[in-house]
């Protein structure tokens, strides 16, 4: 088979859609059922931050079953935040992040997401990936969002040989045509929970490991 990008992403689409659970990943099904609401999306990759994609779930369901738009949340009670959110981890520091960008969308952006990835970027506890979340599945704007799913597998691949997500995005944004990038994200990070795990990899039911220096070297050792 072909290793090019196109090939690769091919198979893990197929992969992908033969699974049992083919469930989209938190911000998929957030993005889907809100109608790509980037206020949403914001929020719920600030709690996806070191956490499980079921907890962030669970933990997105339970504010926004509270809180329904930006100003309500940044009028919010910390320990009321806290409390809701409390199963994605490090809730504490989360709920100060979450209503301190709610209060600066309220002051200084009207209530409304800015589409600006660098002003994205001035938001307290938006790194690249937060901001380029929320271009893919708030705005459906192209871009990359690394997360230790996409930098694993692409480094596992062969498609880049990188040591951070930042310079995995350089690189990928260098070599996969950008008709790809929306879709990227979601692919490979439900690849990377159930068939590239981190930990025992899946390698025997995966069609990728004519492709894969990472099983290729394992078979060596």
């Amino acid at each position: 088979m072909k290793c090019n990008f196109q090939s690769i992403f091919k198979l893990i689409k197929k992969m992908n859609r033969n699974m049992k659970n083919n469930n989209g990943t938190a911000l998929k099904n957030e993005s889907q059922k809100n109608e790509r609401d980037p206020f949403r999306i914001l929020i719920t990759t600030i709690l996806s931050q070191r956490t499980r994609d079921e907890n962030t779930r669970q933990a997105s369901q339970k504010l926004f079953s509270k809180y329904h738009d930006i100003k309500s949340l940044s009028e919010a009670n910390a320990k009321k935040v806290e409390s809701l959110i409390q199963q994605s981890g490090f809730y504490r520091t989360k709920a100060r992040s979450i209503i301190s960008v709610s209060k600066i969308l309220v002051d200084c952006y009207n209530g409304e997401v800015p589409r600006d990835f660098n002003e994205l970027m001035a938001l307290p506890s938006v790194g690249r990936k937060t901001a380029n979340c929320v271009l893919v599945y708030g705005f459906h704007v192209p871009a990359i969002p690394v997360d230790i799913h996409v930098h694993r597998i692409s480094n596992r691949l062969g498609m880049v040989n990188t040591n951070n997500p930042e310079d995995t995005e350089f690189k990928l944004r260098q070599h996969v045509e950008r008709r790809f990038w929306i879709e990227l994200n979601e692919e490979f990070v439900k690849f990377g929970q159930r068939i590239c795990k981190p930990i025992k990899p899946r390698c025997v039911i995966c069609d990728l490991k004519k492709c894969c220096i990472w099983y290729k070297d394992q078979r060596m050792k």
